[in-house]
């Protein structure tokens, strides 16, 4: 599981049909030094898959590869990332 960063939204003119009602994101996944320093993403952004709601600027967890595909069973769902959860608040501890 990673922190992201939601920086837009994905809109599909077609799309397979288990995404019906779906809410697709766009997400960076954030290193430990931007997420330190409050930075901007640098990474490739990833299309992940939102059922939270989440909104632009919002921190998430992502679950991805075979894992994101885990809330759907026995469903399939073609789908790399999943937002596990909405993060409202960030503590990080150095040792």
């Amino acid at each position: 599981m990673r922190i992201a960063k939601i920086i837009g939204n994905v809109v599909l003119s077609r799309a397979h049909p288990s995404f019906a009602a779906c809410s697709l994101r766009l997400a960076v996944p954030l290193q430990l030094d931007e997420l330190q320093n409050d930075s901007q993403p640098s990474g490739e952004s990833l299309v992940v898959w939102d059922e939270h709601g989440a909104g632009e600027g919002s921190l998430i967890a992502i679950s991805e590869s075979g894992e994101a595909a885990q809330p759907f069973r026995p469903e399939l769902k073609p789908v790399d990332a999943y937002n596990s959860a909405l993060l409202d608040d960030l503590n990080l501890f150095q040792n």
